[in-house]
């Protein structure tokens, strides 16, 4: 298995976009946040690599949703497959109505 995916690619395989093209889009317009050893970053393109153990922080409706990578997986599965991808850690309103 190799040691770090695409952020779309893992966006989409975990279930938060159902194509890639709309979890392409969505990092290049909005950004998701990525921390890793402590560093938090903005990233917008969607190539950008993540890494087992990297902390996703990407805003969802009217939450800001934290996700901790636990495996990249190898296919776009079923819900319950795509879940074992990720551990929420949290998940806070983002102020927006």
């Amino acid at each position: 298995m190799s040691e770090d995916v695409r952020l779309d690619v893992w966006l989409w395989r975990a279930r938060f976009f159902k194509t890639r093209s709309l979890s392409s889009g969505f990092i290049s317009r909005r950004g998701v946040r990525v921390t890793r050893d402590g560093v938090t970053r903005k990233l917008n393109k969607p190539a950008s690599r993540l890494s087992v153990g990297d902390v996703v922080s990407l805003p969802l409706g009217a939450q800001i949703v934290e996700l901790r990578v636990v495996d990249f997986g190898t296919r776009r599965g079923p819900a319950s497959e795509a879940q074992q991808l990720y551990e929420r850690l949290e998940a806070r309103d983002t102020g927006e109505g």
